[in-house]
């Protein structure tokens, strides 16, 4: 695909997105893993393991055409971003878990989605009259979307903090807006088929949005994580970087069609997450936990 959307707006708006992402970001967020590495290890495998499965098993139960298929694959592939901190901000989550998760799943996604990709169109096989794998070219380039703009933008906050402090607002509202032009945009690109479309993946991916949801919240908390650790992980599991999922969509797999599960999930996901979060940060705050760690990464999301 040969457009403006595929060649300038989704890489400028991605790399808004992603360079907004690594300002929020300093090595510190990666070496908080080794302070609380059973949170983020159950975290990781909701992300990583189960979340493809139940895009999977949806898939197969809704019986998606080819294309509509990858693109749910594509999408449960895709990680968190800074939509996820903003509302465990909101609904008193741990956010400095949010941030964390952030980094290290932003790190880890240059390699599960190319496996998970190719996975989805070895198994659908999409007629396309093209080979669609990521080969090694392709996954750089998704190495490139992915890490290139965080880096700069980890560069920046480490450079030149109190700019770094004054733009995140600024940065934050940009990517709000150049997402919703993404999803505006793509649903436009195929304005014929919309209809279709949303009848065919409005209801999968409101079930996949609310399953993530749910996943993030209640096996962390089962497993023994505090509350405003459970919501983070809520937030971070169920609030996918749908602007990601429609650029390597569109700019890698050249393909609108596999984009448009991204560009509804990106619709419905911000009332659902709102009801979501709203149920699960209802009744009294969490007494302390006893691990002093924990405690001051809680009372530090409160002051965010």
């Amino acid at each position: 695909m040969d457009s403006p959307l595929a060649t300038v707006a989704l890489p400028a708006a991605l790399a808004i997105i992603m360079f907004g992402l690594g300002l929020s970001l300093t090595t510190a967020d990666f070496a908080r893993v080794a302070r609380h590495p059973r949170v983020v290890t159950i975290a990781l495998a909701c992300q990583l393991l189960i979340l493809p499965a139940i895009a999977f098993g949806l898939v197969l139960l809704f019986d998606l055409p080819a294309l509509l298929a990858v693109g749910m694959m594509v999408l449960a592939a895709s990680p968190g971003g800074t939509t996820a901190n903003l509302f465990s901000h909101l609904y008193r989550g741990d956010v400095a878990l949010n941030i964390t998760l952030t980094a290290v799943n932003s790190v880890i996604a240059v390699v599960t989605l190319p496996i998970v990709t190719n996975f989805a169109l070895g198994y659908f096989e999409p007629d396309t009259g093209t080979s669609m794998g990521l080969q090694f070219g392709k996954v750089l380039q998704v190495f490139a979307i992915v890490l290139i703009p965080v880096a700069i933008g980890m560069f920046v906050r480490a450079r030149w903090a109190d700019f770094a402090h004054r733009m995140d607002k600024p940065v934050r509202i940009a990517s709000a807006v150049v997402l919703v032009l993404v999803i505006v945009g793509t649903i436009a690109a195929e304005n014929e088929n919309v209809g279709n479309y949303l009848a065919d993946v409005g209801l999968i991916t409101t079930l996949f949005c609310l399953a993530s949801l749910g996943v993030g919240y209640w096996i962390p908390k089962l497993l023994g994580a505090g509350k405003r650790q459970s919501i983070a992980c809520s937030m971070e599991i169920g609030v996918h970087n749908s602007t990601l999922a429609i650029a390597i969509s569109i700019s890698v797999l050249d393909s609108v069609d596999i984009a448009i599960p991204g560009a509804v999930y990106g619709v419905v996901m911000f009332p659902l997450a709102a009801a979501v979060g709203w149920l699960i940060s209802r009744g009294p705050e969490p007494a302390p936990s006893g691990d002093p760690a924990q405690d001051r990464s809680e009372r530090a999301s409160e002051s965010s």
